[in-house]
């Protein structure tokens, strides 16, 4: 089932009603360098849903400063221009492979769905297009396999997956998912399978799938407690994987579960302080998991952290801005970078030690529906998406 779209203007939207978010971005200076000092912003939203976002205090992740009520000194950090991408993509996928190159592939171009990829080479600081993918893929998942392959699945009208071949910069069809999905997520266990789970295909899904990589086979497996799309998946040290909030026919859900692979169920947890969807989940050096930003109706809890070991989920502070379909990156620092998503091109770093948000500098565009890899030199390569201008070619690095 193909879902209509305006691709020059789409975003996702929950099954009675997707994002509405190109007409709320607004153009904003950028700043790449340098002392920054900024206040709280205040949460804005669509239809009843609103960006979840509040003040913060608290000694600042970059620099030591000290930020006072609803401020936030930072004195380091920054985004520089590297080469624009051969296309503009929002909602597109980026795999760091193992030679070092970042694979993006498919997304919403500006006018239609892409099927073209193209591989980004730190050395040389450049794009160059690789082999296409089958078909065109939009809110679809991509994951690199312990074969050193990239498994696409998924998007709006397709059950079809495929493999993307490093060596041979080629892609080649797999088996075929047991349903449509797409806005799902996509998990790889220490098993090697592929957990692939929700998303939406006519409505919204509770079922899930596993992909064997062996056999290139998806065969089912338990269904989720609820269905959702929009949701984060997180796999924790003790193997199971976390499922977090999402969109569903009840709403917004403040719901999660774990999925088991040794018994191929899930089972629900504690549920986190805010529903949310479109949010960020990152597993933190400690075993917890940040979740940070989002939408949601009637919250201003941006930032919580679930914590595996009692099942439960405790505030965590709030981002400086209010946020939804940003990306979170883990650094080699230990700090969590937070990029885009907002209606300024605003950045911040969560340090876990000090339990604090505070500003990095500015990407040099307002970004959502891009994506964030870390490179192998520690850099975050900042790419894509959707903004006031358009969808965007550019990309960045953070430094």
């Amino acid at each position: 089932m193909q879902r209509k779209q305006n691709w020059a203007t789409m975003v996702p939207m929950a099954a009675k009603l997707r994002f509405v978010f190109w007409g709320l971005l607004v153009a904003c200076s950028c700043e790449a360098h340098g002392l920054r000092i900024s206040t709280s912003h205040d949460a804005g939203g669509t239809d009843g849903a609103a960006m979840l976002a509040t003040g913060g205090t608290g000694t600042s992740a970059a620099g030591g400063a000290t930020s006072s009520a609803g401020t936030t000194i930072v004195l380091q950090g920054g985004f520089v221009p590297t080469d624009s991408m051969t296309v503009a993509r929002s909602w597109h996928t980026a795999t760091l492979l193992p030679d070092g190159k970042v694979l993006m592939a498919g997304g919403s171009g500006t006018n239609a769905p892409l099927a073209s990829a193209e591989l980004y080479d730190p050395t040389a600081g450049t794009f160059t297009a690789t082999g296409s993918m089958t078909v065109e893929r939009w809110e679809h998942t991509a994951t690199l396999l312990p074969s050193e392959k990239v498994l696409m699945a998924g998007a709006s009208g397709y059950a079809s997956a495929e493999l993307y071949d490093p060596t041979a910069g080629t892609f080649t069809a797999t088996g075929n998912m047991t349903v449509e999905r797409s806005a799902h997520t996509e998990t790889l266990l220490p098993t090697g399978k592929v957990l692939l789970a929700g998303g939406n295909y006519g409505g919204v899904l509770a079922s899930a799938e596993l992909y064997d990589p062996t056999a290139g086979t998806f065969t089912a497996t338990g269904n989720m407690t609820v269905e959702r799309e929009w949701h984060t998946a997180t796999l924790l040290p003790n193997g199971m994987v976390l499922v977090a909030g999402g969109e569903s026919t009840l709403g917004t859900l403040a719901s999660t579960e774990l999925y088991d692979p040794a018994a191929g169920t899930f089972a629900a947890t504690g549920s986190m302080t805010a529903a949310r969807y479109a949010h960020s989940a990152t597993l933190l050096p400690s075993g917890k998991v940040l979740i940070a930003g989002g939408w949601s109706g009637n919250t201003t809890v941006l930032a919580e952290l679930y914590d595996p070991l009692v099942g439960t989920f405790t505030a965590a502070g709030s981002m400086t801005v209010a946020r939804a379909n940003h990306t979170a990156t883990f650094l080699q620092t230990g700090m969590v970078l937070i990029v885009g998503g907002s209606d300024d091109p605003s950045a911040e770093l969560y340090d876990e030690v000090a339990g604090t948000f505070a500003e990095t500098g500015n990407i040099t565009a307002s970004r959502r529906l891009h994506t964030a890899t870390l490179l192998d030199t520690g850099k975050v390569l900042i790419a894509g998406g959707g903004s006031d201008k358009g969808i965007l070619a550019s990309a960045e690095l953070y430094e």
